[in-house]
């Protein structure tokens, strides 16, 4: 398991969930995300990106000026992806 820093403060919506995205991607289950990010409206586009990749997330600090999430790299959208592929196979 490996933690990765990504600060993103200073940075609008959409920026900090799509570059949030792309550093999610290379991880490997296990691994940890610790993203900093300034804007407000990141507590509500990282959670509901996290949601979408299947990924878990926790803002482990929160102040005036950065909210840091820790999101842990899982393997379940892949799980997901599988069981999909199952069903269309046997359609």
């Amino acid at each position: 398991m490996t933690t990765t820093k990504l600060d993103l403060s200073g940075l609008k919506c959409p920026l900090p969930a799509l570059k949030t995205r792309k550093a999610l991607k290379p991880l490997k289950a296990g691994d940890v995300l610790e993203v900093c990010c300034t804007d407000p409206l990141s507590a509500i586009d990282i959670p509901n990106l996290v949601r979408e990749t299947g990924d878990r997330v926790e803002i482990i600090a929160r102040d005036e000026q950065c909210i840091v999430f820790a999101i842990e790299k899982t393997d379940r959208l892949i799980e997901k992806q599988n069981r999909t592929a199952g069903t269309e196979k046997g359609a």
